[in-house]
């Protein structure tokens, strides 16, 4: 299974607290984080910072716990759209843009929706959990999302922390699960405290409850949120990311079938002379 992920560290101007929501993400098991720094132009403008590096975060990485190597801090950008002119800034080739490792967007009407998942260039659409979701979800949206390698979030700290949210939370995420099957799924806290967090098989569990399986459960926390990652390489890149897969050796008795095909065709190649073309029925009748 891959490493453990939360894609989703909501950005904290003071660094102090910044550092121990990130220690308690390593903690508790998580290889990687991404500090989210949310841009919402309906409330008020506001202009793309450049995200806070790890050096910057920190002297020297905590360790992630049960392995001696430190947690990865990764950089994401969420843009709030409620009007197709929000969408440009993702087209746009702003100096600051490019220092992030994630873009995620989070449409707040179902035809910025229909855009997000069949257009936009971005690895995450966020989906709405702190309230019912004002907009049906339509097939042909996801099943595009899910064809271009972009992935859906759910986070799951509102379900723990208001019984409110949490009936949201579980019904948006069923209607969202009934249509893609617990395909492209990931799941994400989006603490603002360490209290907030759980543990990776904690979140896959809570995960079951909106409806994913046991499997898809911890896939939403491991290999989706790698499947993002290497997403939004490829876009930065404007190139690819190639996985390379070790190809099974064949059972012995199959590599014999195959040394044996090979001596047949060796053996019907030794018949012909190679003097010139096969002859014709009435040329052999000639003879």
């Amino acid at each position: 299974m891959a490493a453990f992920a939360d894609l989703n560290i909501l950005y904290l101007p003071e660094k102090e607290a910044l550092q121990k929501l990130v220690e308690a993400a390593a903690h508790l098991g998580y290889s990687s984080v991404a500090i989210n720094y949310v841009v919402n132009y309906k409330e008020k403008k506001k202009e793309i910072v450049k995200p806070i590096t790890p050096a910057e975060l920190f002297s020297s990485l905590p360790l992630v716990q049960g392995k001696s190597k430190p947690i990865k801090i990764l950089s994401r950008l969420t843009l709030v759209v409620s009007d197709p002119s929000d969408c440009n800034i993702l087209r746009a080739t702003s100096t600051n843009i490019k220092y992030y490792d994630i873009f995620a967007v989070f449409p707040k009407n179902v035809k910025l929706f229909h855009v997000a998942c069949t257009t936009l260039d971005v690895d995450l659409v966020c989906v709405e959990v702190t309230e019912k979701l004002p907009f049906f979800i339509k097939r042909p949206s996801v099943n595009a999302a899910i064809e271009r390698g972009v992935y859906f979030e759910l986070l799951y700290v509102p379900a723990i922390k208001d019984s409110t949210m949490r009936r949201y939370t579980i019904s948006n995420a069923y209607n969202l699960l009934q249509i893609c099957r617990g395909k492209n799924i990931v799941l994400s806290s989006g603490a603002e405290k360490p209290i907030q967090l759980r543990g990776p098989y904690d979140v896959a569990n809570i995960g079951w409850l909106f409806g994913l399986s046991g499997s898809n459960g911890k896939a939403a926390v491991s290999t989706n949120t790698r499947a993002v990652l290497l997403h939004g390489e490829a876009r930065k890149t404007a190139c690819g990311v190639v996985y390379t897969v070790k190809k099974p050796q064949l059972p012995e008795e199959e590599e014999e079938v195959d040394d044996d095909d090979e001596e047949e065709e060796e053996d019907d190649g030794d018949d012909d002379d190679g003097d010139g073309p096969p002859l014709s029925k009435k040329a052999k009748t000639d003879l």
